[in-house]
């Protein structure tokens, strides 16, 4: 059965990022449907399921790609401020994170090392915290 499918798939473009943010959005949009009796959402739905298996189906792969490429371009920022969340909460852990009081510079300073003198390597201001 499995090599059936990977012939079937073989020169066909499959899922890529803009492919799984439109049935993610196909699929919150049958969900709204169960809570809504708004006649949009029902139709939104499938035709936004439609269009992914169409994607992933194509067998225009420049396309798809040149698609995807265009989307990755678009949510460029808003992927690099989720992703930047994501580090300085892993950053968290092990570290404290303060701002400088004069010039409100962001600095890194481990934990578990007591109360400490800090300087700021952006201005020279010092200040005292825990970390």
């Amino acid at each position: 059965m499995k090599e059936k499918l990977i012939r079937f798939m073989y020169g066909r473009y499959g899922v890529d990022s803009l492919g799984k943010c439109t049935l993610g959005l196909g699929l919150a949009a049958a969900v709204i449907t169960w809570f809504s009796d708004n006649a949009v959402f029902p139709v939104l739905s499938w035709v936004l399921i439609i269009y992914t298996y169409f994607r992933i189906l194509s067998r225009n792969i420049y396309k798809r790609s040149a698609e995807n490429r265009a989307y990755l371009n678009k949510t460029y920022k808003l992927r690099c401020v989720f992703a930047r969340q994501k580090n300085m909460l892993a950053q968290r852990r092990t570290h404290h994170i303060y701002k400088c009081p004069s010039c409100r510079q962001k600095i890194r300073i481990p934990r578990g090392k007591g109360r400490i003198e800090i300087r700021c390597p952006k201005c020279s201001a010092t200040f005292i915290k825990n970390s």
